[in-house]
């Protein structure tokens, strides 16, 4: 794990001196522009015994299916081991027009062992207003298995999540959601990593091709005036400025996930002079067990099993390591490499050393 947070520390630094600039379109998107989320609740069918073990939603739900198809059938007259309630989520994009396609995940929302082999019905997918906008219909992909007997004596095989699984193109767009960009001959950008550096730099990048049209509001928003060239054109004008180049700004910032033990550390990190010491106790308690054998000759003897315990203890040296003010992340992964930390204790050290102050950067744990 060490050597992965060095290694990314090492690549910080030497890229710190050459960073390369992104497109506008690649740091922002068009307010107006946005995502939205679709819902549904269906049933999937042909799961071979792995659906739900009879529960009373699946079985009304199925009756209700076999209605709509002209048959009258009692609930409580169904076994639904084949059949499995199920939630239905998609995203759908904006300008998408009705008969276009998009993705869906299917998901288990009863005590359906596997959707493996599954056919979702077609269902509906409402969006926040109630209104349909998309249907979704097809079989399921759950990309792993679930496979054995189970139970008392039996054994399970299973890979990924059997019960979560997804519909490529399973569902067609019935409905556009509209989207308006342009107001009042204004566009705004909104940057996918507020900072106001990024957004002065942003709105500069831009006025130098049209000089005047943009001016940053806040940190995350960047008005740009279209200009009278492009009335009419607002496309053309969004496809030009969105390959214009900025340079952002990187913030100081070290994340640690404690649960994988993974340190990533951005370029601009500093470390103001500061002396580190670093030493561990280890004690090892070992107990083997011995046997002691009688003389053959001596028929009166008995094997005896004889414990024995051994005792070590281990301290490393101790000593203090002055790091100077570091003028980037290279220096300070040098100096934490010549303490010979593991990365647990790397994340102590960062803790620390975020209390004492000398930590020029924010510190994030996972």
């Amino acid at each position: 794990m060490i050597f992965r947070f060095l290694i990314s520390l090492g690549l910080a630094g030497s890229f710190a001196t050459s960073v390369s600039a992104s497109r506008v379109k690649d740091l922002s998107h068009v307010d107006g522009s946005r995502d939205n989320q679709l819902v549904g609740y269906g049933i999937v069918v042909g799961l071979a015994g792995d659906g739900d073990s009879n529960a009373v939603t699946t079985l009304r739900s199925v009756a209700n299916i076999l209605q709509r198809s002209g048959l009258t059938v009692d609930s409580s007259q169904i076994k639904a081991k084949n059949a499995a309630a199920v939630m239905i989520t998609a995203d759908i994009a904006a300008f998408l027009k009705p008969g276009s396609r998009i993705d869906v995940t299917v998901a288990s929302m009863g005590d359906a062992k596997s959707l493996q082999g599954g056919v979702l019905l077609q269902t509906p997918l409402l969006g926040a207003d109630g209104r349909v906008y998309a249907v979704s219909q097809g079989p399921i992909a759950i990309g792993g298995f679930l496979g054995g007997a189970g139970g008392a004596g039996g054994a399970t095989v299973q890979k990924n999540h059997p019960t979560v699984g997804v519909i490529s193109n399973g569902a067609i767009v019935e409905r556009e959601i509209p989207a308006v960009f342009v107001r009042d001959g204004m566009l705004t950008f909104q940057l996918h990593n507020p900072d106001f550096t990024s957004a002065a730099r942003m709105a500069d990048a831009i006025n130098v091709v049209y000089p005047g049209a943009a001016g940053a509001r806040d940190a995350a928003s960047i008005d740009v005036k279209l200009p009278a060239t492009y009335a009419g054109r607002e496309v053309a004008f969004l496809s030009d400025v969105g390959a214009i180049e900025v340079v952002p700004d990187l913030q100081a910032r070290i994340i640690i996930n404690e649960r994988t033990g993974t340190i990533v550390a951005t370029s601009s990190v500093r470390l103001s002079q500061v002396a580190i010491s670093h030493g561990a106790l280890t004690i090892t308690v070992s107990s083997n067990l011995g046997v002691s054998q009688p003389n053959s000759f001596n028929n009166s003897g008995q094997t005896v099993v004889l414990p024995s315990t051994q005792t070590d203890v281990k301290e490393s040296k101790g000593g203090f390591s002055v790091i100077n003010e570091t003028p980037s992340i290279d220096r300070l992964a040098s100096a934490l490499n010549a303490l010979g930390v593991s990365t647990r204790e790397m994340m102590a050290i960062f803790q620390t050393l975020k209390r004492a102050g000398a930590l020029q950067a924010e510190l994030v744990i996972n």
